[in-house]
């Protein structure tokens, strides 16, 4: 697919998931545009608590209805949880959520990554959940991953799961086409439409192998794939216990 050069604004994106609250609030079906969105919900959960068994504090970003965080704290409990998105109305069922699943402080912030201050050494785990594709120069995603990094304990983790593009272009043409036949099947050709036009206007994907490049560059090291299906993914990466970068 052919991504133009003028996308949406941050305040453009966050108007949209304003108004889809309820549909980014559902751990059974995760978000239904995203292929496997349940099962990388769930790896996701299973690599944080394998990494870091005794994690006391979370950034979910990009939260939404705090899917992420609610999975985590089923297998890691009271957590303190600091919640970050664009949108308000995602924040606030967020917070509504996570509050009543943890013992700990739960902290919410709207705002972009970008430009929000997470300082240093702050969090045992790191999730994000089908929000990294609205980065849009390389250097953003070079600034965004040594951010992450920065903000990670040693022995902390970073994992996500997103809407990828890949290397080769007919390997690209293959798995568009096969997301194409799975929008159909979930909803019709005019949602189909619906959810490609959207992704034309806001996204900005990059291929997984790039992404773990560019991890790898950032400082973490081991760097994992955890699923791949179709123009999706879940991989991250681990801070070495007593690394400084």
């Amino acid at each position: 697919m052919t991504l133009p050069q003028h996308k949406s604004t941050p305040a453009t994106i966050a108007a949209r998931f304003d108004a889809l609250v309820d549909a980014f609030s559902n751990r059974d079906t995760g978000q239904r545009t995203a292929i496997d969105s349940a099962l990388c919900l769930d790896l996701i959960a299973r690599a944080a608590k394998a990494c870091v068994p005794d994690a006391a504090s979370l950034l979910d970003l990009g939260c939404g209805g705090g899917n992420y965080s609610l999975a985590l704290l089923d297998v890691m409990p009271d957590m303190d949880v600091t919640l970050l998105d664009l949108s308000g109305a995602m924040l606030q069922r967020a917070q509504q959520r996570v509050g009543t699943a943890t013992a700990g402080k739960v902290i919410a912030v709207q705002g972009d990554v970008r430009e929000v201050v997470l300082g240093e050494a702050r969090f045992d785990v790191i999730v994000a959940g089908a929000v990294l594709h609205h980065l849009r120069e390389p250097s953003e995603w070079d600034t965004v991953f040594g951010k992450l990094y920065r903000a990670l304990r040693p022995g902390g983790c970073l994992w996500i799961h997103d809407l990828v593009e890949h290397e080769s272009a007919a390997v690209s043409g293959i798995m568009w086409e096969g997301y194409s036949d799975y929008l159909t099947a979930l909803g019709g050709e005019a949602f189909r439409d619906k959810v490609f036009a959207y992704i034309e206007e806001e996204d900005t994907p990059r291929p997984v192998t790039w992404q773990l490049d560019r991890l790898r560059d950032a400082g973490f090291e081991p760097v994992e794939l955890l699923h791949k299906h179709g123009p999706f993914a879940a991989f991250g990466g681990m801070k070495g216990a007593g690394t400084v970068r």
